[in-house]
């Protein structure tokens, strides 16, 4: 009998063995805690990035692996991938730095670093895809900790898979003696699925001017909320030195209701909203931020650097699962009229002690008079001026029917006052190697202009055509443009003229440049590409063109005001240099034009009225070749680029950027048929997209899908329930902002990093319990067995030999299996609610294990009643 009964021992072990052979959720920590990380001797803190808490919880310590920044307002980044491949949710944010070495940090979760290195410049760019501000630290501010049941949605189908860590190192002088730093952020997760899901909604200004010595500067956000319900838990502020107190209001009905006002001057975290806020469809969020320009001797702007300025105003919020959207970001003002009313608080600096000024970042001014004046022409580094809200995806309308139009190669592409879309195309004509010669002069006039209608107004849902125009008037067209009042703009680089066309005019209302004659002065344009006008001013903007490297400015009747722009130069591509200005777009929120600067492969953006430079966007998935530009109100930039030369990997595609911070928030290529030549693209504020290509002669005509997900979950007696389309997966796909050659890169680099699924706690438990199950059966039918052959013999027997068996897998005193003497051994995680945070910077904290759960504390407001909507 003892031999059967160690066989049955024997079995057991097998059983569990072979149950826990199984890849469980505590199975993918296992190749960060056999392999600690390569940081450096002199960091402190934990090198192993992922710690268990038993099941459901662990904890992410995310660091920079010992680096040491060697100038002022460097900006490094570094990537770590969720060490799970299950939906997680982020609950608590403790943050590893100090301000005597770090201006700044910011947490972004994305699905594509922009570099496969243990940690990069982030000028490369911090993600390839959109990324999502999950948390913001500066100036020693204490941890952050999220109401009880609200958590980040991280992993699955939709969420990010990586974190990405940025950090500002404003003044390096406290690395001299070149020690490296391991500052980051540890975050507590878990698997529990939490009923609210947590989000972060940015106002920002992005045009602020603080011209010097100025007492009182105003910088004023406000947008309209369109969404559902939010519930708002916390709030955040930052600007650099100039700022004096940040204060953010939802506007109802002329109600002016506090979000929070605070110092930037202070610790700048999350603080706690201190009396429930929701957000309701149709509300107004305003922010305002005051600065002084006392002290400065030249204009201070919108920027990355310390010596620049920022007006930001963060949101914590949290919405039902169902309709929850992780990032929003307001850039606007869209109405200056209503901070007449903002209450006077928000217009009274906060004091601030001596100790708690922000500290100064010496600039080498030297240093900029020598390399003259780049630092104004630079691109400010990426702070905190993150990507807009983006819960959609472009993808082509493939039930569109006019990508079938009988067109010829098409150039140019507008929207109508009425939305239409609007075609500029060569009918009959083609433009080849023969069309010019070494002078730029028209070689083809034998054959006479186009007797086709080369201008067609075409319905934007069934692709109709609704009207055409510009019969025998081209020989070869290529720019469009529409101004406010609804007339067509033109170029014609074979007449080498730009033409204003009105609706139902035969004859065009204004001409400028001389017919077919190239040439470089104010009346001679030379093949120019394109042409915009200023809906306030009336200004008219043309791109001067293959055989000249200009932007030439004109007034509302065609007299010539200014011009700049020259040609490039060997080596790198200087400001306002070009290589065929290709596409015009104005951006008049901010006063500016932008250039698709073609040949250069980049895109650059001038002050309107002077022509003075601002900024450049280039990304190396660009290209060589960058075509058209776009520009939607409200801060979208659509881009597409050209086809490949021989040996470059990047994709001919279309960009969603934002226009603050230029970085790409999507990217996209239609489904029937392929890019050859897109040579045109133009957006609706619906981001709806149209892209025209020379050689395909076709246009494809693009859309914004939402980014949903569908699931029926009951929790806690409450029905959650979302919403998935599959054809938002399948796009992205199809999508993806990497080329072949990279995505194999970045799979093999993080071959290693791939975590299986887990199973769930249910599930293992239920492994667990089966074998004993068998046991305890066999064990029944032993004793059954014996009793039947020994009669009252066996109860003695069998209860000597397998209760010894038995009495090691029972707790002490119970009368079965405790597994809860097993999963007590794994200690859980304790965390309060979201306590007040301190506002004098001190680095100490309570000890957590000091509490109990009759402290008192934050908790975040229930949310109220949802009304149904159609």
């Amino acid at each position: 009998m003892a031999g059967l009964v160690n066989n049955l021992l024997i079995l057991l072990l097998i059983f569990q063995s072979s149950c826990l052979g199984f890849k469980n959720p505590l199975s993918v920590f296992k190749r960060y805690k056999d392999t600690t990380r390569s940081l450096s001797s002199e960091c402190l803190g934990n090198n192993r990035p992922v710690t268990s808490l038993g099941l459901t919880d662990f904890v992410l310590d995310i660091r920079m692996p010992g680096v040491t920044p060697k100038q002022s307002d460097t900006y490094l980044c570094m990537s770590l991938r969720l060490p799970v491949d299950e939906e997680a949710y982020v609950v608590d944010f403790r943050p590893q730095a100090s301000m005597d070495t770090v201006h700044h940090m910011l947490l972004f979760g994305c699905n594509v670093p922009s570099s496969t290195e243990n940690y990069w410049d982030c000028d490369e760019g911090i993600c390839t895809d959109k990324s999502n501000i999950l948390y913001a630290w500066a100036r020693n501010a204490p941890p952050t900790r999220l109401p009880k049941g609200v958590g980040f949605k991280v992993g699955g189908e939709t969420g990010s898979k990586y974190f990405v860590l940025q950090v500002h190192y404003g003044d390096v002088s406290a690395f001299r003696d070149k020690h490296k730093d391991c500052s980051g952020v540890t975050l507590h997760l878990t698997h529990q699925r939490q009923p609210l899901i947590a989000g972060m909604y940015l106002m920002m200004s992005v045009n602020t001017v603080i011209p010097p010595g100025e007492k009182v500067v105003d910088a004023d956000i406000a947008c309209h909320y369109q969404k559902y319900p939010m519930h708002l838990f916390a709030y955040r502020v930052h600007t650099h030195r100039l700022g004096k107190v940040v204060s953010g209001y939802r506007v109802r009905n002329g109600q002016w209701t506090l979000i929070g006002r605070q110092s930037p001057q202070l610790p700048q975290a999350f603080y706690p909203v201190e009396h429930p806020v929701d957000i309701n469809f149709g509300d107004t969020l305003a922010a305002r931020c005051v600065f002084t320009g006392e002290g400065r001797t030249t204009e201070t702007h919108i920027g990355g650097t310390a010596s620049d300025e920022m007006c930001n105003f963060y949101i914590m919020y949290y919405m039902e699962a169902k309709h929850a959207v992780s990032y929003m970001t307001c850039t606007q003002n869209i109405n200056p009229d209503m901070f007449r009313n903002i209450p006077q608080e928000a217009n009274i600096p906060i004091p601030v002690k001596s100790d708690m000024i922000m500290m100064t970042h010496e600039h080498h001014h030297e240093e900029t008079k020598k390399t003259g004046d780049s630092s104004s022409l630079k691109q400010p580094k990426r702070e905190e001026e993150e990507v807009l809200d983006q819960d959609f995806h472009i993808e082509e309308a493939v039930d569109w029917p006019g990508v079938n139009l009988k067109l010829g190669q098409v150039s140019g592409l507008a929207l109508d006052p009425k939305n239409n879309l609007v075609i500029f195309h060569r009918g009959d004509h083609v433009w080849d190697r023969n069309s010019f010669d070494s002078s730029f002069v028209y070689q083809q006039r034998g054959l006479g202009p186009i007797e086709q209608n080369t201008i067609l107004v075409i319905d934007p849902s069934n692709a109709e055509v609704l009207d055409s125009t510009g019969k025998n008037l081209f020989y070869l067209p290529h720019g469009l443009s529409i101004d406010k009042d609804g007339n067509y703009w033109v170029t014609d680089v074979a007449l080498h003229q730009v033409f204003k066309l009105g609706v139902h005019d035969k004859e065009p209302l204004l001409i400028l440049g001389r017919s077919l004659q190239p040439g470089s002065d104010k009346n001679h344009f030379c093949q120019p590409t394109d042409v915009a006008v200023d809906p306030v001013t009336g200004n008219i903007y043309v791109s001067d063109g293959y055989c000249n490297s200009r932007i030439a400015v004109f007034s509302p009747n065609g007299m010539f005001i200014m011009q700049w722009g020259e040609e490039t130069s060997v080596g790198k591509a200087k400001p306002g240099q070009f290589r065929i200005p290709h596409s015009l777009t104005l951006v008049p929120e901010f006063g500016q034009l932008c250039v698709a600067d073609r040949e250069n492969g980049r895109i650059q953006c001038f002050r309107s009225e002077t022509g003075q430079f601002t900024r450049e966007i280039k990304h190396k998935l660009f290209g060589t070749e960058l075509f058209a530009v776009s520009y939607v109100p409200g801060g979208l930039l659509f881009a597409v680029n050209g086809m490949p030369y021989p040996g470059d990997i990047e994709p001919v595609q279309g960009f969603m950027l934002n226009f603050s911070t230029g970085e790409i928030m999507d990217t996209f290529i239609p489904v029937r048929k392929s890019f050859e030549m897109p040579h045109d693209i133009v957006a609706s504020e619906d981001k709806t997209v149209y892209i025209g290509d020379a050689h395909a002669k076709t246009v494809w005509k693009f859309t914004s899908t939402e980014k949903m997900e569908h699931r029926s979950v009951k929790k806690a007696g409450i029905e959650v329930q979302e919403i998935k389309a599959e054809t938002v997966i399948e796009a992205k796909l199809k999508n993806k902002p990497i080329s072949t050659e990279s995505s194999k890169k970045w799979e093999k680099h993080h071959m290693v990093e791939q975590a299986s699924p887990g199973i769930s706690f249910v599930l293992i438990t239920t492994l667990l319990i089966i074998p004993i199950v068998v046991l305890l059966a066999i064990a029944v039918f032993i004793r059954w067995r014996k009793t039947r052959v020994y009669g009252a013999d066996a109860d003695h027997k069998l209860d000597s030999s397998s209760g010894r068996i038995l009495g090691r897998l029972q707790g002490k005193g119970s009368g079965g299996l405790n597994l809860g003497n097993f999963f007590a051994s794994h200690k859980s995680y304790s965390w309060k609610g979201f306590d007040r945070l301190s506002t004098e910077g001190s680095d100490q904290e309570k000890d957590e294990d000091d509490g109990t759960d009759s402290e008192e504390e934050y908790s975040a407001p229930p949310p109220p009643p949802v009304s149904s909507s159609s």
